[in-house]
């Protein structure tokens, strides 16, 4: 477990009720939570669900329209931008072309009106910072997508800010320079051990990077949690299928005593879950639903190989990504195929649509939904 995940760590930012109205649209709709100080923090969500007006107010380009915004314990309320302790970096990094690497990180610093050679010396560590040493007389229109992120979160660190925040700053990269990114951006931020609040709709992108993670929808923080929880216990169906793939499956109870609850579950039939099992405050009888990843449901191709529970299905469609299949398998008892998940490892034969297919599967892998 890593530091930030523990609740005792202290609040560097603290949202309590906060609302925002643009005319008759209500885009924050009470926000509460606290940001602990070093986490790396995400807000998640669909387009229109809030996230960067959220953002933009803990900057201090937008003010609350009700509710109380404060930094290391200081309300925030009229405090200009400029003068907060947090510094963004922007979706198109707002490089300047017309001026070089150092000029462009240092920007922020000649206001302080520093001795040359300390202010070249902290834009050169900046620079070490996101690995651009000697990039400093660099035009910066000469520069990579990846190498302009770069000088963005250095102009950002070397005011040496309490929180910096993020707004979907990989969203221009291609895929292997945004993994590869996302990895470094990680490591820059425990390494300097400054907050982080990133914006993303990317599930994998939170899920890779964030110590915890806001799901938002609607202007409603749906799930704050570590990724591990969010992806294992999520509170609602909705949750469940925005990150990552669900399967879900129709349920309903048959019994239930003090140890355990009897389910008739679509296609999967009778499954017994332990009542210590059941998410804290659900019942019995609000049990009407429940949910499979992908992963959790196994092919058993070769004969011999058994698992806990097996149910038999066509394969309807078969995708390959070189190190997973995924295939879309019809269940007797179910109008739309399920989604399962296979890593293709040396010797495994990869199925094609109209064999049929042994599904193994654990109870312990089935998750309950309201």
């Amino acid at each position: 477990m890593r530091d930030t995940e523990n609740p005792q760590a202290r609040t560097i930012i603290a949202l309590n009720a906060v609302t925002k109205s643009f005319g008759a649209v209500q885009a924050l709709k009470g926000i509460t939570a606290n940001i602990r100080e070093g986490e790396f923090f995400s807000l998640l969500g669909p387009s229109g669900c809030g996230k960067t007006t959220l953002l933009r107010m803990i900057a201090g380009f937008d003010e609350p329209t009700t509710g109380t915004i404060a930094i290391d314990g200081k309300p925030m309320a009229g405090i200009a931008a400029n003068h907060r302790p947090t510094n963004m970096v922007f979706q198109s990094y707002a490089i300047f072309p017309h001026l070089s690497v150092a000029d462009n990180v240092g920007y922020g610093l000649k206001k302080r009106r520093l001795p040359k050679a300390e202010y070249r010396r902290e834009v050169e560590q900046a620079l070490e910072m996101v690995d651009l040493g000697g990039y400093g007389p660099r035009a910066a229109h000469t520069l990579s997508g990846g190498q302009r992120q770069r000088v963005a979160l250095a102009r950002a660190l070397i005011m040496k800010p309490k929180v910096v925040l993020l707004d979907e700053p990989l969203s221009a990269l291609d895929k292997k320079l945004r993994d590869q990114m996302q990895l470094e951006l990680r490591q820059l931020q425990r390494s300097v051990g400054i907050t982080f609040i990133l914006v993303t709709h990317d599930q994998e992108e939170a899920l890779i990077m964030s110590d915890r993670i806001a799901v938002m929808f609607d202007g409603q923080i749906e799930q704050l949690a570590t990724p591990e929880d969010l992806y294992r216990r999520p509170v609602n169906q909705r949750v469940a299928s925005f990150i990552g793939v669900m399967n879900f499956l129709g349920a309903q109870v048959s019994g239930s005593d003090e140890n355990q609850v009897s389910l008739d579950v679509q296609a999967l039939g009778r499954i017994d879950i332990p009542r210590a099992g059941l998410p804290e405050g659900m019942k019995p009888e609000d049990i009407h639903r429940v949910g499979v990843r992908p992963e959790m449901m196994t092919i058993l191709i070769d004969s011999a190989t058994t698992a806990e529970r097996i149910i038999e299905g066509e394969v309807v469609e078969t995708s390959y990504y070189g190190d997973m299949t995924y295939y879309a398998v019809r269940l007797i008892g179910l109008e739309e195929p399920v989604t399962i998940s296979m890593r293709n490892t040396a010797g495994r034969a990869v199925l094609r649509p109209g064999e049929i297919a042994r599904v193994g599967f654990a109870t312990d892998s089935i998750i309950l939904f309201r």
